[in-house]
């Protein structure tokens, strides 16, 4: 029986665990600094109730890596009223920055003028795409605003495990590899398809070498919107022995025409996988390119280990 003072007599006394220390110490969480410019996720393809929803997820994760983290949303092809455009949200963000230094600045708090970028906007792609990225800069430069401009989120491992993940769940790909789990729908061949160009198609090709290091089967990029490249590629993997392929967007979702997703897959004579959508390392590299902007990263998101 314990006393005020401590346990009684003879029975074991729990101690606080001592902080680990080392390579293998548990990293402090981090949370966004006070001031910091607002993350805005600029969202390419026609606004739509669905579209909205996979970018309110990849919001929420990245909230939930950093707390604080002022985020928000913004649609290259919004109408500004309930799809707030990209030029509309940066204008917003600024004048609110401004609004809350005056209100402080009122009351008599010691405060400095607020400096630096109001906003790091962060494209929401897993590719380039000159053409939606021009018109991202162009918004940007329209708006007056102090913003800073992030690459796109790929290529990077996490992508290629995100690829896995939707052909495993299409039942293109085998979940698991060290579980030697079979699919019987398995494909042989991945074509990994994009959209944006050639420098489109060779980003897509980096995550298909990742991709292809996971399943154990070979993966070629080709581009969705270039007239005969899939059915071109589908060729080409079968000419080199893939019997059974499958076909597999290396877009998140927004930008994906479903209409050619569709034709291809017909074009190429296989099964395709869904978009990229909301999976959570999406949000993560959305992250990681606002924290990297702006020196605050502890480090780069890994991707899991290859199976």
């Amino acid at each position: 029986m314990s006393s005020p003072t401590g346990p009684a007599s003879g029975l074991p006394v729990r101690m606080p665990r001592p902080r680990q220390s080392g390579r293998h110490r548990r990293p402090e969480p981090l949370a966004a600094p006070e001031g910091a410019p607002a993350l805005v996720l600029a969202v390419p393809g026609t606004p739509s109730g669905a579209v909205r929803s996979l970018a309110d997820e990849v919001v929420s994760i990245a909230r939930s890596e950093l707390p604080g983290l002022d985020a928000r949303i913004a649609y290259l092809d919004g109408d500004d009223s309930e799809f707030p455009t990209l030029q509309s949200v940066l204008v917003h963000t600024a004048e609110e920055r401004t609004a809350r230094f005056e209100q402080a600045r009122a009351a008599g708090v010691d405060v400095r003028e607020p400096e630096g970028p109001v906003a790091v906007v962060v494209p929401l792609l897993a590719g380039p795409d000159n053409a939606l990225l021009r018109r991202i800069r162009q918004a940007v430069m329209e708006s007056r605003v102090a913003a800073e401009l992030t690459d796109v989120l790929g290529p990077h491992p996490l992508l290629a495990e995100a690829l896995h993940v939707r052909l495993s769940e299409a039942g293109l790909a085998r979940a698991d590899r060290a579980r030697l789990f079979t699919v019987a729908t398995a494909a042989d061949g991945i074509i990994l398809a994009s959209v944006g160009g050639e420098e489109a198609v060779q980003a897509a090709g980096i995550t298909g070498m990742l991709l292809a290091a996971r399943l154990a089967v070979p993966v070629m990029a080709a581009a969705l919107d270039e007239e005969g490249a899939i059915a071109s590629t589908a060729e080409q993997l079968r000419s080199s022995g893939s019997q059974q392929l499958a076909l597999a967007p290396y877009l998140i979702g927004p930008e994906l025409d479903s209409t050619l997703l569709d034709a291809a897959a017909k074009e190429a004579g296989c099964s395709a996988a869904e978009g990229l959508g909301a999976y959570p390392a999406i949000g993560k590299l959305a992250l990681s390119k606002y924290t990297t902007a702006l020196g605050i990263a502890p480090q780069q998101p890994q991707g899991a280990p290859v199976r």
